[in-house]
């Protein structure tokens, strides 16, 4: 797990959807799985798409094994730089949150 920034941030919500959706169609038993995985999300080549595949069995052993440590990532995601909206917060979407109405 070298690359942290791409593991936690490189991919979109977007992306994530077409794999997840991609896995379920592409057979596990497919010769060319990962190319043709890699050809339904478009955007990553199929050593791009197997890595994310093994991170995500990763994430899965850590989630059932209770061993996943949230917190961890979240700050990790910060670390990186990543500058994904969804990876940067600031004080004014703490304030937003902070001030959001819960009915």
């Amino acid at each position: 797990m070298e690359d942290y920034s791409n593991l936690l941030c490189g991919w979109s919500w977007e992306e994530n959807k077409v794999f997840e959706l991609a896995l379920a169609v592409v057979n596990e038993e497919h010769p060319d799985r990962w190319e043709a995985v890699a050809a339904m999300v478009g955007s990553r080549t199929a050593e791009e798409v197997k890595k994310h595949y093994e991170i995500l069995l990763h994430d899965l052993k850590l989630i059932e094994s209770g061993s996943m440590d949230y917190r961890f990532e979240a700050v990790l995601c910060l670390a990186v730089g990543c500058t994904h909206k969804a990876c940067s917060w600031n004080d004014e979407d703490q304030k937003s949150l902070v001030n959001l109405e819960i009915k």
